[in-house]
């Protein structure tokens, strides 16, 4: 962690970046309009991903002028239609013949195959962004990369030695980054209008340990691209305004939120949030920037963003500055404060050494509950912590953002309240949504684990991994897959899965392989289950 010492346009319907480096294609809601909703409000599909990712069969003007001409007609079946003029994607699921007797690591290194893709043909009319290199992805229904799990599943390619696909994964998001001005929440037309959780300076950290300290002046401009397309409109900004994912304070203080640049229903969940809207009371636009902004934490859903703590219709995402999204945004600024410093680009490096400085400060006077001993969310709105206590209080732990006393208190504060026989669950609250308890989730072991170890907790780092490991091994000695979330509230032999959400649990799963054969790895003692006889 040496570079902590040094510090002691309308495209799609919506409004493009400024600094985008191409167009951005419209996604499929914009380019099928009414026949894109009336298929996903007819559910035709029970998944509504999966008219999403479909891949037209002619151009799309074609399809529509044929829609035109078709749907006021005696005996239209909506469903014929779509099936005549689109392609299904094609999912590669998890069902390849299990050794008997496999172990958890087996399982782990032989699924990597079948959750790898080649570099991707363009298809013109198809909603996905092609990538020049192999890449991972999670598994079930998402057969694309997602930019926060990326880091995630990369620690599993690396224990595995797979160091040449982990390094294909960060040519891939350095690739979106320059074409597009960032990295999108995952390679699809659809999701370019958001982020997701800033980690691309965690994958560049992860490859230097093998590759050398030249990948940060190598990975150095895509970096810079990402913090300039955070950081949009920061300058212009008076006390009290925010633009897109910036909030100035009162005070000055610069800080980051979650947003999104449309305010329509997500395409992937579009009958889900038409419906949420219609519940909720409130103008449509602004539930759906809220649901959308939501979806670029990675945390969809949880009680962190619901105004009443526990009804959806209240999420109110943009009031919200998350203290993991500000502890991450810390990181990037670190990290490019030591890349410009390799670079010779002292001046570079002293601003953005600053900025780090002054964003851990600001983290640490806003977002630290003195009284609860914990990390909070902060309100701008309101001018107060959210006071709700969850596992993101551990990331700026991991991100060295926490003083030592702070470190003791989240401590205290995750044995107390957090801390489950299967590990550490997301929130107290159990509201239905798939970002509360009883669910744990792979990145936020990992980064309690190594938030406490950091800090010389390693009694509790080993705890945390341990339960991890074995609530895993629970469940893949049962079901012989590896999931996407577990409930980490049920003793040995209860219910593993995790539950809630929009979709069905899914089963891969890129990073909660990853966190299991790093944690596997690094807290060996858990004796490994095997898979049931096939």
């Amino acid at each position: 962690m040496r570079r902590y010492l040094v510090l002691a346009v309308i495209f799609g319907g919506f409004a493009s970046p400024a600094l985008a480096r191409a167009p951005y294609p419209p996604p499929p809601s914009v380019i099928f309009g009414d026949l894109y909703r009336a298929v996903e409000m007819a559910q035709i599909f029970p998944d509504q991903k999966t008219f999403a990712d479909a891949i037209p069969n002619e151009p799309p003007a074609a399809i529509m002028k044929a829609y035109d001409a078709d749907k006021g007609k005696a005996g239209f079946s909506l469903r014929d239609f779509v099936l005549a003029h689109f392609r299904e994607p094609v999912l590669k699921t998890v069902t390849f013949d299990r050794k008997k007797g496999e172990t958890v690591s087996e399982y782990i290194s032989d699924v990597w195959q079948v959750l790898t893709r080649q570099p991707d043909e363009i298809d013109t009319y198809s909603s996905l962004l092609p990538l020049p290199h192999p890449y991972v992805v999670p598994g079930g229904r998402f057969s694309e990369i997602y930019y926060w799990d990326t880091y995630f599943t990369m620690l599993g390619l690396e224990q595995d030695g797979k160091t040449q696909l982990a390094d294909d994964m960060v040519r891939n998001i350095a690739s979106l980054i320059g074409r597009y001005g960032h990295m999108p929440n995952g390679n699809r037309s659809y999701y370019l209008s958001r982020s997701q959780p800033p980690f691309f300076s965690c994958m560049v950290d992860l490859i230097a340990e093998h590759d050398g300290t030249g990948v940060y002046k190598t990975y150095l401009p895509a970096m810079r691209a990402e913090y300039d397309y955070w950081m949009q409109g920061a300058a212009s900004l008076k006390p009290g305004q925010a633009h897109a994912n910036v909030v100035k304070l009162a005070d000055g203080t610069v800080l980051n939120r979650y947003w999104d640049y449309r305010d329509t229903p997500r395409d992937e969940s579009y009958r889900e949030d038409v419906e949420t809207a219609r519940a909720a009371h409130r103008p449509a636009a602004v539930m759906y920037r809220n649901l959308r902004a939501g979806a670029e934490s990675g945390w969809d859903y949880s009680s962190r963003w619901l105004a009443d703590g526990r009804t959806l219709a209240t999420i109110d995402t943009i009031d919200i500055l998350p203290v993991d999204f500000n502890s991450e945004m810390f990181h990037l600024e670190s990290d490019l404060a030591y890349a410009y410093g390799l670079a010779g680009n002292t001046a570079e490096a002293k601003v953005f050494a600053q900025r780090a400085a002054n964003r851990a400060h600001a983290i640490r006077r806003l977002m630290w509950d003195g009284k609860a001993g914990d990390f909070t969310d902060y309100d701008w709105k309101t001018r107060q912590m959210t006071h709700l206590l969850s596992a993101a209080t551990v990331v700026p732990l991991f991100f060295h953002v926490a003083t030592a006393g702070e470190a003791r208190g989240v401590a205290a504060a995750v044995q107390a309240h957090l801390l489950e026989p299967g590990g550490i669950r997301t929130t107290t609250t159990d509201t239905g949504q798939q970002w509360d308890a009883p669910n744990g989730w792979a990145p936020l072991q990992w980064m309690a684990v190594q938030g406490f170890a950091r800090y010389g907790n390693a009694a509790l780092a080993a705890t945390i991994a341990q339960r991890w490991e074995a609530r895993v091994d629970d469940g893949f000695a049962r079901d012989g897959v590896l999931v996407e979330k577990y409930n980490v509230e049920t003793p040995p032999g209860g219910p593993a899965a995790g539950h809630g959400g929009e979709y069905a649990l899914q089963v891969g799963f890129g990073w909660t392989n990853g966190v299991q054969a790093a944690l596997m790895a690094a807290y060996p003692e858990t004796k490994p289950a095997t898979a049931p006889a096939p």
